[in-house]
């Protein structure tokens, strides 16, 4: 089984950054270890304009027979070829499905903590299967495929024998995919769309494969016009899990349409009545605080740096106090979903016209952020790594300098009041950090002084009277006088702030 991955770049934005994003040296040739073989991966060309990654699967036919006799369980998906003479060492299926998800199970996950910037961002990409088994031909590849961002499909039958063209086509193809995407994306998209063409697994289709399917189609099964098709081949037409594949693929579908999470809609009928009073949900309560502090500071030009999926951005929309309102998100995937849940496609000119969607990374300046009234970091700071904070700070504080700057941060103090959070535990698996009120006063005030701002903190949520609030927020007011915000020249991270 081969599968090929290229690229291409420009001295900027190297060809070679792919070996990155797949976790693989591209000087090296290296060998991995699966359960029904060796799976090789090299790199045929590497240099700054074109780069090209092959991953290559040898098969072990006597122990893929020894794992299991039959369809689904090792065995050939034709009846007519005997156990050890079958085409599963040479065309893709979910063999090579499992083998990308160990070679390449940091890629697949969209994780490169040297190029998150790149992890985000579409890329050119040519992919191509030498022999890929599609039952249904080559015109249902490119229904697959077709509507997932591939400006190319190009899927061509394979002869059964070119000296006998009278013999027809087999039922393989050769396919090459062109476009750009994230590499993340493509790669699962290989992983569920191989064995669906295929149409035969070599393992047991246990429960578990459902929610291995819904991470793997995340963004972009939900809404595909072959969905079906795909779920039901997918889990090996077993038609409970095939059902509950479905159910939860609807409601991914309709909490996106209605600009709402999963479980809002997935909500079991409790005990509770309906005129019981609910608490607040945090997240509401930030938000209130955050719109509750900009109309104090008579903000109406407002950035949100970091606005991920767009609810403040949402919320800011609601008051038409707020003029201009700028996302800034360095994760192009956010960026989409803020889009849909704006539905800027179907807003009014007006409406539209107060609302700005742009991707860029905030340890880097920007001039296009200069002369706002407002900036806010809700719930940002703690999900990069204490060296990179001091970037962000000049991005924000020294070169954007907005009049009021909001942050918005964890208390962990307060996670001893959560009765499901483990101790020691972050409130979620991104943070880098969380700080204590001490520690995030003292950060704050040092930015303040060096960039001439006066900084006070607010309390967001309930007050507890021995660990403070949930959130904690700081509210930032440039001063009136002048403040010369010059760094040492020194200075690496006011260099890697001004690189860009």
């Amino acid at each position: 089984m081969f599968l090929t991955i290229s690229t291409t770049g420009i001295p900027e934005r190297p060809a070679t950054d792919l070996g990155f994003l797949l976790h693989k040296h591209p000087e090296k040739a290296q060998a991995f270890s699966t359960s029904h073989g060796t799976a090789h991966v090299f790199y045929p060309e590497a240099s700054v304009e074109r780069c090209t990654a092959a991953l290559l699967l040898e098969v072990d036919a006597v122990a893929l027979v020894r794992r299991g006799k039959g369809k689904g369980r090792g065995g050939a998906p034709d009846a007519a070829l005997a156990q050890y003479v079958n085409d599963r060492p040479y065309a893709a299926s979910s063999l090579l499905s499992v083998a990308m998800s160990t070679v390449f199970k940091s890629a697949l996950r969209g994780v490169c903590r040297a190029l998150p910037e790149r992890v985000e961002a579409p890329m050119p990409l040519r992919i191509e299967v030498p022999a890929l088994p599609a039952r249904g031909g080559a015109e249902l590849v490119r229904k697959l495929f077709g509507p997932l961002g591939w400006t190319t499909v190009d899927a061509v039958a394979v002869p059964l024998d070119e000296q006998f063209p009278e013999w027809g086509d087999s039922r393989y193809v050769r396919l090459v995919l062109e476009g750009e995407l994230r590499l993340a994306d493509a790669l699962r998209q290989l992983y569920v769309l191989l064995p669906v063409l295929d149409d035969a697994k070599h393992y047991w289709v246990a429960p578990d494969e459902v929610d291995k399917l819904l991470r793997a189609g995340e963004g972009w099964l939900a809404t595909h016009p072959e969905q079906k098709l795909i779920t039901s081949r997918y889990l090996s037409r077993r038609w409970g899990l095939t059902r509950q594949a479905m159910q939860q693929l609807e409601m991914v579908r309709l909490a996106e349409s209605d600009d709402l999470d999963v479980e809002s809609i997935d909500n079991a009928v409790d005990e509770t009545t309906d005129t019981e009073e609910r608490p607040v949900p945090l997240a509401e309560q930030r938000r209130a605080a955050i719109l509750g502090a900009l109309r104090a500071a008579g903000a109406s030009r407002v950035l949100d740096l970091g606005c991920g999926q767009g609810q403040l951005v949402q919320a800011l929309l609601k008051d038409v106090g707020f003029t201009e309102i700028v996302g800034v998100d360095v994760s192009m995937r956010a960026l989409a979903i803020a889009s849909r849940r704006l539905k800027l496609e179907r807003m009014g000119e007006r409406q539209a016209g107060r609302v700005t969607l742009r991707q860029g990374s905030l340890t880097y300046t920007d001039k296009r952020l200069k002369g706002y009234d407002a900036a806010v970091l809700s719930e940002v700071v703690e999900h990069l790594d204490l060296p990179r904070l001091p970037a962000l700070e000049y991005a924000v504080f020294g070169s954007a300098r907005p009049r009021t700057v909001l942050v918005t941060t964890p208390n962990v103090e307060y996670n001893v009041r959560w009765e499901t959070l483990p101790a020691g535990h972050a409130r979620h698996g991104d943070h880098r950090f969380e700080w204590t009120r001490a520690e995030f006063r003292d950060w704050a005030g040092q930015v303040a002084r060096r960039h001439g701002y006066e900084v006070a903190f607010v309390p967001v949520g309930d007050d507890d009277p021995e660990v403070g609030p949930p959130t904690q927020m700081a509210v930032f007011t440039m001063a009136d006088t002048k403040h010369d915000t010059k760094y040492d020249s020194n200075n690496e991270n006011e260099k890697e702030a001004e690189a860009a």
